[in-house]
């Protein structure tokens, strides 16, 4: 079945079918929601409330693009919302992650490989460092951003996300690059 043909399906009553719209996309979302929140337990949360409210909208949807398209706008804006609205989580994340209180499950899977301690530092210093340096973009270049290295799309498809043009999505890409070299680069002159 189609994406369209199983929305038919929903719409006429059959809402079991909605699962396999789920199944279909729910790594595209899950991958776009980590890359704006940054942490595995709020992406799962965020992916689920996104396929909700993407149910919930399903009546709304015209199909004048692809559903993932829309459904990639709903993940995006999910995404920049619960952002806005959360910032002390962050703040406090950020402070678990400088104390080094970090979730047991991921420490024990850094141990686990072997890697030298230093290097596991070093890595996760990187790590922390880009994270602050995307979020530290302006929604739109970090939506550019995210599109484009986490969920792999085109420049065609992230416009149409951005209800904007191929030409802005490169011009925003492009800074968001410069922006991130500038941060990352100052970062290290600093330290």
């Amino acid at each position: 079945m189609t994406d369209n043909e199983i929305i038919s399906s929903v719409l006429q009553g059959n809402p079991n079918n909605y699962r396999f719209l789920v199944k279909k996309y729910q790594q595209m979302v899950f991958r776009t929601c980590i890359g704006f929140v940054h942490n595995k337990d709020d992406a799962d949360d965020l992916t689920q409330d996104i396929f909700i409210q993407a149910y919930q909208a399903l009546p709304g949807f015209k199909g004048d693009s692809a559903f993932s398209t829309w459904l990639y706008r709903i993940a995006v804006n999910a995404s920049l919302n619960r952002i806005r609205k959360s910032p002390l989580k962050n703040i406090l994340q950020r402070i678990e992650n400088f104390t080094g209180k970090k979730n047991e499950q991921e420490t024990f899977v850094s141990v686990s490989t072997g890697e030298d301690p230093e290097n596991m530092l070093i890595r996760h210093e990187q790590i922390e460092a880009v994270r602050h340096a995307l979020d530290a973009l302006p929604e739109n270049q970090r939506t550019a951003i995210i599109l484009s290295k986490y969920d792999d799309l085109s420049q065609k498809e992230i416009a149409e996300i951005m209800n904007t043009t191929e030409g802005a999505v490169e011009a925003l890409y492009q800074r968001a690059k410069k922006n991130l070299r500038d941060k990352l680069s100052g970062k290290r002159k600093n330290n």
